[in-house]
């Protein structure tokens, strides 16, 4: 990995931000590609809690209309993260969602780093949109407020797919320089939505033949591959409602009834995700999935079940031969493909980390994404860390500045970190950021095949 010399952070003498920034002397930030409509200019306003005591904040909405959060620490190492938020959310963006991710992710202020954070144009999946504004979020940092010695591209669970792609869609600046000098991917989505959704896609038809709720045999049917009719007036609530009815998972496990504990069973063993993520999962494979199905694959579904076969639930003859069955349209997987499945182009260095007991984006996830880079032939870029955390959205304090410190090392040094390097350094951390180390070094994640089953593709 080539050594990049540093340049000194540069501050813009904008006089409404009143940032009074101990940097270093100002000179013109370097030319950067634009999109085609002006920025204005971030203004400041009130940090989060979280980081009240110890950052100034701006904000602002961009140019596509979405809303951003910057926080710039009052001791700044001179190196920013740039985030891209999970979920994703549907519907319009709210500029809230910017100050709940700075207070999750407040470490990396805590550490030094100035942080910066979209809401993105849009809800829903739509991955290389949002990497297009996390891209200009970029440059309205470099061109209005600084000059980072260090961009790190920080992406968490669907947001790390989108800061893969973005990382392959963004690679050079108009000047010849990277955009991004390191990317730093967290408990991530990263066998890209042509495969990471399969399981969800059997919950759904698994669920239905357990309970046979959604939708009611008095309901109009439809495929269940869709999520949602266009015109379906479902809320969270109302779904939320079913399962419970069916599986009680509104209640303690010892408080539901014997069908709905073997009910439950059946789903945990059969799918392999815990009895407290069926609702979340339930929620994207009704809501998401419309939400992809209406607004991405034009009416068609890009997620099917042919050719799977389900083990696990006592009597496996019986559920393979009454499930429904769907078979992805082949046009509408394609063109979800091309817009969430990752590349592995990614000229720079990555670091990933993932719980393995991630009940969320499964650790077997990861496996495909080296097997992604592999293919691309970028597999030197990429060192994978696991962790032995059962959490998805948030693992530890000490967890990210280790990463962050070993993504800069590798950039500026050239030291490749190694799984039992960065494990070993993570205790160092924890003078400063409370305990939490977890790593383990010689975890190797198995195919995702061993975990969901395959299918005919198109």
């Amino acid at each position: 990995m080539p050594h990049f010399s540093r340049n000194a952070p540069c501050l813009n003498r904008f006089a409404a931000l009143a940032l009074a920034l101990a940097l270093g002397g100002c000179a013109a930030p370097p030319p950067q590609p634009r999109f085609n409509a002006p920025e204005g200019t971030p203004t400041a306003t009130t940090c989060p809690k979280a980081v009240a005591s110890i950052a100034r904040c701006l904000s602002g909405q961009d140019s596509a209309g979405a809303y951003y959060l910057i926080a710039l620490p009052n001791q700044w190492n001179g190196h920013l993260v740039l985030h891209a938020h999970g979920g994703p959310a549907l519907g319009a963006p709210k500029p809230e969602r910017a100050v709940e991710d700075l207070e999750r992710w407040a470490i990396m202020v805590r550490a030094g780093y100035a942080w910066a954070g979209s809401t993105f144009r849009q809800g829903g999946v739509a991955v290389r949109s949002a990497a297009q504004d996390t891209e200009r979020l970029r440059q309205i940092f470099v061109t209005q407020v600084a000059r980072p010695q260090r961009t790190i591209l920080h992406g968490q669970s669907w947001g790390a797919s989108v800061a893969a792609r973005a990382a392959e869609m963004f690679t050079t600046t108009a000047d010849g320089k990277r955009p991004y000098d390191a990317v730093l991917l967290t408990s991530g989505v990263l066998a890209g939505g042509s495969r990471s959704y399969d399981f969800r896609t059997d919950l759904r038809v698994v669920y239905q033949y357990l309970c046979n709720n959604h939708p009611r045999p008095t309901e109009a049917a439809y495929p269940l591959n869709i999520g949602l009719p266009a015109d379906a007036h479902m809320t969270q609530a109302d779904l939320q409602g079913r399962l419970n009815e069916c599986l009680g998972l509104d209640k303690p496990a010892s408080a539901r009834s014997p069908e709905q504990q073997r009910k439950v069973k059946v789903i945990t063993d059969v799918i392999r995700i815990p009895a407290s993520s069926i609702h979340s999962h339930m929620s994207w494979a009704t809501f998401h999935f419309r939400d992809v199905v209406q607004n991405r694959t034009a009416g068609a579904s890009p997620f099917g079940n042919e050719g799977v076969y389900y083990r696990g639930s006592g009597d496996d003859a019986a559920l393979n031969a009454a499930v429904l069955r769907y078979p992805a349209d082949p046009t509408a997987l394609t063109r979800f493909a091309q817009d969430t499945d990752p590349t592995g182009a990614i000229p720079v260095p990555v670091l990933t980390v993932k719980g393995i007991h991630d009940p969320t984006a499964f650790v077997e996830l990861d496996s495909v994404f080296k097997a992604t880079m592999d293919k691309a032939g970028t597999s030197g870029h990429l060192v994978q860390t696991f962790t032995n955390h059962s959490g998805h959205s948030y693992l530890s304090h000490p967890t990210y500045p280790t990463l962050m410190s070993a993504l800069l090392r590798w950039v500026e040094q050239g030291d490749k970190p190694t799984a039992a390097s960065i494990a070993s350094q993570c205790t160092a951390f924890e003078s400063r950021f409370g305990k939490g180390c977890a790593f383990v070094p010689d975890y190797q994640p198995a195919p995702l095949s061993n975990r969901v089953p395959d299918r005919k593709r198109p």
